[in-house]
């Protein structure tokens, strides 16, 4: 059996409310799974698809502000959308701080817990698509020698291989082979692409000499 192409959990202690929102999602042609406690959630094995939790505040045991917190100390980026029959501003403000997508009280609108999965799902999407980028780009900056890593970030400042050359002390032929290998390992079509390639990687760029 196939995996599907983005899933919705859901996390409630009220059993009619999980059926409810189980309808309202796969009328609209979304795979949904349902847990009745932050601790059943936990402990199953979250699928690599875009994902989003909707998730209720007040659970037996661990809440949804505990489980939120769990979550991010994990490294589990799901994106959140909660709701709760009992909010109030403190509340509301410290999910929202801590990247929650939404929080709706209930009872809310069908179409406002639906415009808030549909956000959610494109967030994980777009990050999940960033994320993929960037692996891809630590593969090829990981294939770099030492001194090809070195020289990257001189070439993204903007420098000449003169100028790289006099700065890492070494001969200027030497730089332009190193400048053409590491464009090649990094498949870069210009500086302008190696540069966006490094702003990705988080590669600080040294400042002209």
């Amino acid at each position: 059996m196939s995996e599907p192409e983005s899933i919705v959990f859901v996390v409630d202690d009220d059993p009619s409310v999980r059926s409810a929102i189980k309808r309202l999602i796969v009328c609209v042609g979304l795979h949904v799974e349902l847990f009745e406690s932050a601790q059943e959630f936990l402990a199953s094995k979250l699928p690599n698809v875009p994902s989003c939790l909707v998730l209720d505040v007040r659970l037996p045991r661990i809440s949804g502000l505990a489980l939120q917190r769990q979550l991010a100390e994990a490294n589990v980026r799901i994106p959140i959308i909660f709701i709760t029959a009992h909010s109030d501003v403190p509340m509301t403000v410290r999910a929202m701080k801590a990247g929650a997508v939404e929080f709706l009280t209930k009872p809310f609108h069908d179409q406002e817990l639906l415009d808030a999965i549909q956000l959610a799902l494109e967030r994980d999407r777009i990050r999940r698509q960033q994320e993929a980028e960037i692996a891809v780009l630590r593969e090829r900056f990981e294939s770099l020698t030492p001194r090809e890593r070195e020289v990257l970030p001189w070439v993204v400042s903007g420098l000449l291989s003169k100028q790289i050359a006099d700065a890492i002390g070494t001969s200027e032929a030497s730089v332009k082979v190193h400048r053409s290998q590491l464009m090649r390992k990094m498949a870069a079509d210009s500086v302008a692409d190696l540069v966006r390639m490094a702003e990705k990687m988080g590669i600080p760029i040294p400042k002209k000499p």
